[in-house]
Formats: structure tokens, C-alpha cells, sequence
């Protein structure tokens, strides 16, 4: 499948993929993420379920805090 990651073309050997499966290819283990899926906010309790698809523009987002 392509897809967009962060603005970047990505290729992925998967039919489909959820996005705790991209998450885990990818390798991402900040605990604090904001996950976008064509410009829709996905929530971390539906990270199983929400499935991504070819084509799709995906956004993982650091969130960072501090003063």
C-alpha cells in the first residue's frame, strides 16, 4: 500500500493496517502522539480498530511540553 507519512511517501507490504500495527513498524514509542488520518483526529482507545488504507495521509505528531 502508499501512503503519505508525515508529508513523506511511504510503501508499506500490507493490505491493511491499523494504526497501532503502523505504529509498530514504524517504531514510534513516544507516549505522547497525535495520530491524523486524512486531517481526522484518531483517538488513542481506537488505535486497534482505526484501519488505514491506500492512499490515506497520515499524520503521527510528537506532542512535546515544557515552559
Amino acid at each position: 500500500m502508499q501512503i503519505t507519512l508525515n508529508n513523506r511517501p511511504e510503501s508499506i507490504d500490507k493490505i491493511q493496517l491499523s494504526v497501532s500495527e503502523l505504529l509498530e513498524i514504524k517504531n514510534y514509542t513516544f507516549k505522547m502522539l497525535v495520530i491524523k488520518i486524512n486531517g481526522i483526529l484518531v483517538k488513542k482507545d481506537i488505535y486497534n480498530n482505526t484501519f488505514i488504507k491506500d492512499g490515506d495521509d497520515v499524520m503521527v505528531l510528537h506532542l512535546v511540553s515544557g515552559g
